[in-house]
């Protein structure tokens, strides 16, 4: 791996759709089967930042197609994965007041019932209870969201909830100072490898969205990798300046 940096990766459907938020199953499954294969360390999202040159394996919002198409893959190859759980929407659709319904279609969550019977291996991480941009939101409410996602998670699934990604990766100092009260890390979406100098309330997420075409997740750990992310990263920010 390039420089034995470390790569969280970020996944949140697993369909056909072709959305913004979906990786076709068949290419999901090609993904493990490489990382199975390639002696990289395959982590848990706390083992990232101390082990250099792993990858750590992430969910956004609990679709229950993972169930079929993430979970088997994720036992056979044995790899360790987290997702991450909007508590408010569990058994329900990802219809939230935030969800940008003209690209992101209403598809079916994880239960309560299903999240307690994942095996071992999947680690379960908060999202906030109703998915919003944290940023926008008063102290209070924040508080609120993140809280009351870890009470919430914590009661149903008798099990501590430590682990935190911001929806839409949206932070701010004082989203990140809220946060360090209730979790150990949490995880952004910022499109850059993981460093040791990263923030535990910040981490760098690569989303597989951008390893859907003819840049594979095989050449993202390669030198033209660095290139590709840093590359795409550059026009990410610049079309959110202009459409700001």
């Amino acid at each position: 791996m390039t420089g034995a940096r470390s790569t969280i990766l970020t996944y949140h459907s697993l369909d056909d759709s072709g959305s913004l938020i979906s990786i076709p199953p068949f290419l999901f499954r090609q993904h493990m089967e490489f990382l199975a294969a390639s002696g990289i360390p395959v982590v848990s999202l706390n083992e990232a930042l101390s082990c250099p040159g792993s990858v750590a394996i992430t969910f956004d919002d609990g679709y229950r197609n993972l169930l079929d198409h993430a979970i088997p893959v994720l036992e056979r190859y044995g790899l360790p994965a987290t997702i991450f759980i909007v508590s408010g929407y569990c058994g329900r659709n990802n219809n939230w007041p935030s969800q940008p319904h003209s690209s992101v279609s209403d598809r079916p969550l994880l239960s309560w019932e299903e999240l307690s019977a994942l095996p071992p291996l999947i680690s379960l991480g908060a999202h906030t209870m109703t998915h919003p941009d944290l940023t926008l939101l008063s102290a209070k409410v924040c508080e609120e969201e993140l809280g009351g996602c870890q009470v919430q998670m914590e009661q149903r699934l008798g099990r501590p909830v430590r682990w935190l990604a911001y929806p839409y990766g949206a932070c701010s100092p004082q989203v990140r100072s809220l946060a360090g009260q209730y979790f150990d890390l949490a995880v952004g979406t910022s499109l850059r490898f993981l460093s040791r100098r990263a923030s535990r309330l910040d981490l760098p997420r690569i989303d597989a969205y951008y390893l859907r075409g003819r840049f594979s997740l095989e050449r993202l750990f390669t030198g033209p990798g660095s290139l590709f992310i840093g590359l795409r990263r550059l026009l990410r920010e610049a079309r959110r300046f202009v459409f700001r």
